[in-house]
């Protein structure tokens, strides 16, 4: 979501060939994922649902909800489910059933987000009067420093496809309680036994926690939490991705399908080019 994150990732040999698709498809069409006029833009093929390769991993989508930093269901989720590229899935599959061996899962938070997305959460910066979601979210930073300390940005790495929010599990998993609207808010970064309830390991901070206790390295947190975050980020390395060192939940397949591209078609089955129901 960040500011720092909206350039990250690597190349791959297959990105000059993906490169190329798009470019044809922009002097086509006008842009990647172009539609004709009024109808919504469609997903390069190269994108899937991740329950198609993937369906393991736990999802728990949190922007089509009211339960994000927002404090509404977020412009361009459809549906709650993670759509990535392709090559993005398939080494997310990878790093599952690594974790799945040593008794966890993934679970996926946000995974490709749509530009309306991102536009969403500028114009929700630019309201100071908007701050239902402060309490938990954001409670030591002032909203009108969220653009200069990074935490929102005019684009994101994940409107490219390959990024993905997500965090590790014990199994069994247990249920995560719903969100009810209108309950109590608690700091992100508050005890785990304080802040909102989730079944993932503890971290040391909630997901979308806008704290400097979210970066990855940050010295203050325990050393269970520690080796929680060491696990996830070791593990997703392996499989090829890069952790954002301000957010440990954020990773960016190092050889991205699209490096360059940023999309805008909604998070919906119908969006992709299965076209399955």
């Amino acid at each position: 979501m960040t500011r720092r994150e909206a350039g990250t990732g690597g190349r791959r040999t297959g990105g000059v060939l993906a490169a190329l698709a798009v470019l044809l498809g922009t002097l086509v069409s006008g842009a990647p994922g172009a539609a004709a006029a009024g109808q919504e833009p469609r997903a390069p093929r190269e994108f899937v649902a991740l329950r198609d390769v993937a369906p393991t991993v736990l999802q728990e989508i949190r922007y089509p909800t009211r339960h994000n930093f927002v404090g509404d269901p977020v412009d361009g989720y459809r549906q709650p489910m993670c759509v990535l590229t392709r090559d993005a899935a398939e080494a997310l599959r990878d790093a599952q059933r690594s974790f799945l061996r040593r008794g966890y899962t993934l679970k996926v938070y946000d995974c490709y987000r749509p530009q309306r997305a991102v536009d969403h959460f500028v114009r929700w910066a630019k309201d100071p009067d908007d701050e239902r979601m402060k309490a938990e979210f954001y409670p030591r930073v002032a909203k009108d420093r969220l653009f200069e300390d990074g935490y929102i940005a005019e684009k994101s790495g994940h409107s490219r496809g390959s990024t993905v929010d997500l965090t590790l599990v014990r199994l069994p998993a247990a249920p995560t309680r719903p969100y009810v609207p209108g309950e109590p808010l608690k700091p992100c970064y508050a005890p785990r036994e304080e802040r909102f309830p989730d079944n993932s390991l503890d971290m040391g901070t909630g997901f979308d926690c806008f704290d400097t206790l979210s970066h990855t390295d940050d010295p203050r947190i325990t050393a269970g939490q520690r080796a929680h975050r060491t696990l996830l980020k070791e593990t997703l390395e392996a499989a090829g991705f890069t952790n954002l060192p301000e957010e440990w939940w954020h990773f960016t397949l190092e050889e991205e399908t699209f490096p360059d591209s940023f999309f805008d078609f909604p998070v919906s089955r119908a969006s992709l080019r299965d076209g399955r129901p």
